[in-house]
């Protein structure tokens, strides 16, 4: 019988020790047109023998093997004249090996990067207007060594006459080619760049600015109001935490209908897209202004404090995610805090929006065999694909529950303390280590039981293993009972749900019979066991006719409402691939909408989180 051949892992593993020499890397980003990054990167080498390059491949804040490394084409590996064959690695398709010369003492390195230009290759991050360069595509680094211990310096040639924005600081120029200070790879990892002919800048204070590039200029016209809320973010977020854990900050923010949207944190900026009109149908709703509380909330928590299962020597080792429910989660629970404290929200529309958020939760049934804790394998297992089923799968469920959970913590330190302890304590005391400390401080689930009991003992220890782990019917909303709320349903939505709906484009009716629809009657979810999952609809049908009449959304609320006085069902025509067929959905529960609503009249324990703090 044969046997299987052993798999030997040939590349070096990283040792935490310097690596001589500076990686220089020379990225072309001019050809817009089609959206390829030219590399040109000198790799210092110490000897003859064989050595390993990488591409990087677990990327922080995705929290998973995200690096585009099929992108990588016409690589060429030089050392001064001569050509050298380089091989990747059988087992791990990010590293190239190649053998060095003796004499040589460095390797040039050429390479194109080719960016997607249709949403099927991945997301756009080059249009005729602006473009998302990430250094991550475009540096390969040597096996062996934590990426800390490796410099690099990074020089771009952008178009000609745009703008661009990072954390890195400029040092030197030469016509469009900017050359940035050096640093350690895994901070030119974390320092990625927006760019575009129409690009805007606003002073936030604290050492905090706002890069606002556009698809046109007109979407630049942020009114003064607008601005000074922004400020207000940064001015609150200084007051929650007490202490700025970065030299500096910068806000990538694109407006933008063509360039892909993005949300991703890092210690000194963070990457958001938004649509075109984030500042010129500010009226309209609260639109994706939760993004940016969201973000820079995670140079605290994500950035300087991180999950110790989640620090890694370099890209190639696998992180592990464990810590999410707090990284994002606790994260996610101030975002909304401070949308609300700084004014980007209304307190109105953040409590609206978290009526939604728990509904959704309430109504998910996988809650009743996959717990918590291991939706945080979610980025690795599927990478935001398009789930069939997710009510009975659940996806990234530690950022929203996270949060839940989190609510319940500030509500019964401010029940046991009555009201002198809260949240804010916690924030305060887990993570402002020291001003402008922009270090990394890992935690583990004892330390911030630890921090808790420091600020009122509980048993804190016990609560949150019974959050993470337990496998219940519904959504954990002990913060909103014990804060003095109650989540119901009206048949009217909310003006932050109507404007969910408008940012989705969906007509959400997961609660009014549970289905999803998008554009022209097609299903984009179905809550599983509900009066759509009884009907046979699934994901991917389309509605072309309710009770004999053509299919809308109008006419399909209506006939959902006039149902609650009938027996009958609705009756639907559906479009299943290639076939038409009939369905009925019994469903006499009217239009249901999420609100939450007060218990008494008082002034709540969640209303008083949300305001702002002196």
């Amino acid at each position: 019988m044969p046997h299987p051949l052993p798999i030997t892992d040939t590349v070096p593993p990283p040792q935490d020790k310097p690596f001589k020499g500076v990686l220089t890397i020379q990225v072309d980003a001019t050809d817009t047109l089609r959206g390829v990054f030219k590399v040109r990167e000198r790799v210092p080498v110490t000897g003859p023998g064989p050595m390993t390059l990488l591409f990087p491949k677990w990327l922080p804040g995705k929290h998973a093997p995200r690096g585009e490394v099929e992108k990588i084409a016409g690589l060429s590996i030089r050392a001064g004249s001569k050509p050298l064959v380089w091989r990747r690695d059988p087992i791990d398709m990010y590293a190239f090996a190649v053998d060095v010369p003796a004499g040589t003492s460095h390797l040039d390195v050429d390479f194109q990067f080719l960016s997607a230009t249709e949403g099927n290759q991945g997301r756009i991050v080059v249009t005729a207007d602006m473009m998302n360069l990430q250094p991550n595509s475009v540096a390969l680094y040597p096996a062996g060594y934590f990426t800390r211990q490796i410099p690099a310096a990074l020089t771009v040639t952008w178009p000609a006459g745009w703008q661009a924005a990072s954390a890195l600081r400029e040092v030197s120029r030469a016509g469009d080619a900017i050359t940035y200070a050096t640093v350690d790879f895994e901070t030119l990892v974390d320092s990625p760049f927006f760019a575009g002919r129409h690009l805007r800048r606003w002073d936030l204070g604290q050492n905090v600015t706002l890069n606002v590039v556009a698809d046109e200029a007109r979407f630049l016209d942020a009114k003064p109001d607008q601005i000074d809320k922004h400020r207000a973010l940064v001015a609150q977020a200084v007051k929650l935490f007490g202490t700025r854990q970065f030299d500096h900050y910068d806000f990538l923010l694109s407006l933008t209908e063509t360039m892909g949207g993005i949300g991703l944190e890092h210690h000194r900026s963070s990457e958001n897209g938004v649509n075109s009109t984030y500042f010129t149908d500010w009226d309209g709703g609260p639109g994706r202004r939760n993004l940016l509380p969201h973000e820079f909330t995670h140079s605290w928590n994500g950035k300087h404090r991180r999950g110790a299962d989640s620090i890694v020597p370099d890209f190639r080792t696998p992180m592990r995610n464990s810590l999410l429910w707090v990284y994002e989660g606790q994260t996610q629970f101030w975002g909304y805090v401070l949308q609300a404290r700084s004014g980007l929200v209304s307190r109105t529309d953040t409590l609206d929006q978290i009526a939604g958020i728990a509904a959704t939760l309430d109504n998910r049934p996988a809650r009743g065999w996959r717990s918590l804790d291991d939706t945080t394998n979610d980025p690795v297992i599927v990478a935001r694909s398009p789930k069939g089923w997710l009510s009975f799968q659940r996806s990234e469920d530690y950022y929203a529950e996270g949060m839940l959970i989190w609510m319940e913590v500030d509500a019964i330190l401010r029940r046991e303390t009555a009201g002198k302890r809260g949240m804010d304590d916690f924030a305060r005391a887990f993570f402002g280590t020291g001003e402008g400390d922009w270090g990394v401080v890992p935690y583990d689930l004892g330390t911030v039981v630890a921090t808790l009991n420091r600020i009122h003992p509980y048993d804190w220890a016990g609560l949150l293993r019974t959050r993470l782990t337990e496998k219940a019917e519904g959504a954990p909303l002990g913060g909103l009972t014990l804060s003095g709320w109650k989540l119901v349903y009206t048949d009217k939505p909310t003006p932050a749900f109507v404007d969910a709906q408008k940012s989705s484009k969906t007509s959400n009716l997961s609660f009014s019979g549970g289905l999803v629809l998008g554009a022209v009657g097609k299903i984009e979810q179905v809550i599983w066991g509900s009066a759509a999952f009884d009907a046979g609809l699934a994901v991917g049908d389309i509605l072309i006719a309710v009770n004999e009449r053509p299919y809308s959304d109008d006419v399909f609320k209506a006939a959902i409402t006039a149902a609650q006085a009938e027996t009958a069902p609705i009756r639907l025509m559906v479009r299943t691939a290639d076939r038409v067929r009939s369905a009925d959905l019994a469903w006499h529960g009217g239009l249901r909408y999420p609100r939450l609503e007060k218990t008494d009249s008082a002034e709540t324990s969640l209303e008083k989180l949300l305001l702002p703090r002196p």
